[in-house]
């Protein structure tokens, strides 16, 4: 029968740690927690539970990225000679969760830092949504403040990208509804339970989404995905015109074209050419 090997070399030890299911934790990180001189963790009456499950007795110091410096200076001593297993309270630590500055500043310091790959909420709410994978965007949390919400939304709603949130249940059916007055009304899914006994994904329009949840706010861990915006109609001649003249205020014909073709998609040379007779009828008046 194997054994475990007697240690890990010293360092820092990136955790994904389950998002739902305990089994979900791979037997690797498993291991590194029953290795680990120390297991820095989010929340230790939430850790303590899945270190039990694998089997580890190892000492666990609380760590989240509001802690006093002098914990995080402490911790990236102790990688000098001993090994340090990185834990939050679910799934992929960094990932809308504390830690990127231990890992930061343990790069500086030169720690070696090795991550164990592992379930994360956003990717599997993903893999549920049946919105386009290509490209996404991790958001996290959006903020309380009706404005503040509503300015991280104006900056990604031209994105072409999938969107990823974290949300709570009180605020969901709010936060769907501001979705679909800042991004437009797309497709989208919400995601709660992950990998849990009630798991459940439900899809729709964000509006219908919102109105689903307005008087049954949902509980558990969210994750809302909205897909990327639809085609933009085609520009028309009128759009054209009206670019190129007031492109042409500012540029040289050539660059007024090339400026305008790159704005509504249109072709270059056809531009050119109605910028030049736009300027002829401008020069006649």
């Amino acid at each position: 029968m194997e054994t475990e090997p007697s240690g890990l070399e010293p360092g820092l030890y990136i955790v994904a740690g389950p998002i739902g299911n305990l089994a979900d934790l791979t037997p690797r990180a498993a291991q590194i927690l029953r290795l680990a001189d120390v297991v820095a963790v989010e929340d230790t009456r939430v850790s303590a539970r899945l270190l039990r499950h694998a089997g580890s007795d190892r000492p666990m110091l609380p760590y989240h990225d509001h802690s006093a410096d002098h914990v995080r200076i402490r911790l990236i001593e102790r990688m000098a000679s001993e090994s340090v297993a990185l834990l939050s309270d679910a799934g992929t630590p960094l990932i809308s969760d504390p830690g990127y500055k231990l890992v930061r500043d343990a790069r500086a310091a030169g720690r070696r830092i090795t991550t164990l790959p592992g379930p994360s909420a956003a990717i599997a709410a993903l893999t549920l949504s049946g919105l386009p994978t290509d490209r996404f965007l991790f958001m996290g949390f959006l903020p309380n403040k009706a404005k503040a919400r509503g300015d991280v939304l104006d900056e990604v709603a031209a994105l072409r990208a999938t969107l990823v949130f974290y949300e709570s249940g009180p605020r969901l059916s709010e936060s769907l509804s501001a979705m679909a007055a800042h991004l437009g009304d797309r497709d989208a899914a919400v995601s709660r339970e992950i990998s849990k006994a009630y798991e459940e994904t439900a899809t729709g329009t964000l509006s219908e989404l919102s109105a689903r949840y307005a008087d049954a706010p949902p509980k558990g861990e969210i994750v809302v995905t909205v897909g990327p915006p639809g085609e933009a109609p085609p520009a028309s001649a009128e759009d054209a015109d009206a670019a190129l003249r007031e492109a042409l205020t500012r540029l040289p014909v050539s660059k007024a074209a090339g400026e305008v073709a790159k704005k509504l998609s249109l072709d270059r040379r056809a531009l050119y050419d109605r910028a030049m007779e736009l300027k002829a009828a401008e020069s006649e008046e």
